[in-house]
C-alpha cells in the first residue's frame, strides 16, 4: 500500500501497518525452549520434604543426641584412668587418639579433658600435636555438619539484635572473631563451631583462626596432664597460670563486648 505523496509521484514509503506484517517472522514451536514441569508425584513431595531445611536440621539434632548418648554409655574419660591399648603405641597411637579426639568433641565431651589425656598418654611434645589435630578435625566435622544441615534453617530465625549484630561480626570478620573466641576461652568449643557454621564465615578462616588460636590453651592443658604426677612441680604450677589467666582476660573481654554489641 502506498501513501498520498507516493500516488502525487513522491518517494515511495511503506506504511506502519505494512512494515510490522513485514517484519513479524514465525517461529516454529521446536526452537522454543521447554521447561519441564515440576514433578508432583508422592515421590517427588517425599524427596523435597526430606531435603527441606527444618527435615536436615532435624537429623542433625538426632546425629548429637545420638553422639551425646554413646559418650554417656561408653565412658571415653575412662582413658584417663585405664590408659591407651598396649598394641599401639607411638604415632599411630597418637593419631588414633586425634581421630577419637576429633569424634568426641563433636558429641559434646569437653576438650580440657581430652587435653590433659592426652599429656597423660603421650607426653608434653606428641600429647600437644595429637590434641592440635583432634581439635581441628573435630571443629572441621562440627562447622560442616552446621553448614550443611543446620544453616538453611537457623538463619531465618536471626532477628534478634544481639544475634544480628554476632552474625555480622562472624560473617565479616570471621578470622579474627573465631581467633579470639579461640584464644580467650569462655564460648564452649561446641558453640563456636556451630554458631560459625550459621554464619557466612569461609571455611578457611574458620579452621585457620581453630588453629592457630587453640595453640595456648591446649598445650597448657596437655602440660598440666603430662605433669599432673607432680602438682607442685614449676611447670606444672605455670601451666596452671597459663590456663587461669586467659580465661581471666576472656572474661574481661567478653563482659566489655557485651556493651558494644548491644549498641549495634
Amino acid at each position: 500500500m502506498l501513501d498520498a505523496h507516493t500516488r502525487s509521484g513522491g518517494t515511495a514509503t511503506a506504511s506502519p501497518r505494512a512494515t510490522a506484517t513485514e517484519l513479524v517472522v514465525p517461529v516454529p514451536l521446536t526452537a522454543l525452549p521447554l521447561v519441564a514441569p515440576a514433578p508432583t508425584g508422592f515421590a517427588a513431595r517425599c524427596t523435597r520434604a526430606l531435603l527441606s531445611p527444618w527435615a536436615r536440621f532435624s537429623l542433625l539434632v538426632a546425629l548429637l543426641l545420638a553422639a551425646a548418648s554413646s559418650v554417656l554409655l561408653f565412658e571415653p574419660q575412662r582413658l584417663l584412668s585405664e590408659g591407651w591399648p598396649p598394641q599401639l603405641g607411638g604415632v599411630a597411637a597418637a593419631s588414633v587418639f586425634a581421630a577419637a579426639y576429633g569424634l568426641c568433641t563433636v558429641a559434646f565431651v569437653p576438650r580440657p579433658l581430652l587435653n590433659l589425656a592426652a599429656g597423660a598418654l603421650f607426653g608434653a611434645q606428641l600429647g600437644t600435636g595429637a590434641a592440635l589435630a583432634g581439635t581441628v578435625l573435630g571443629a572441621g566435622l562440627a562447622f560442616g555438619l552446621g553448614r550443611l544441615l543446620g544453616q538453611d534453617a537457623l538463619r531465618p530465625l536471626l532477628r534478634g539484635r544481639l544475634l544480628k549484630a554476632a552474625d555480622g561480626q562472624l560473617s565479616r570478620h570471621g578470622l579474627r572473631s573465631m581467633l579470639a573466641a579461640r584464644l580467650f576461652p569462655g564460648v564452649p568449643f561446641w558453640a563456636a563451631n556451630y554458631c560459625a557454621a550459621v554464619s557466612r564465615m569461609g571455611w578457611l578462616s574458620f579452621l585457620l583462626a581453630t588453629a592457630l588460636g587453640s595453640i595456648p590453651n591446649t598445650a597448657a592443658y596437655v602440660v598440666a596432664g603430662a605433669n599432673a604426677s607432680s602438682p607442685t612441680s614449676p611447670i606444672f604450677l605455670v601451666s596452671m597460670a597459663a590456663i587461669a589467666l586467659p580465661a581471666a582476660v576472656g572474661t574481661v573481654v567478653a563482659w566489655r563486648k557485651r556493651h558494644h554489641l548491644r549498641r549495634r
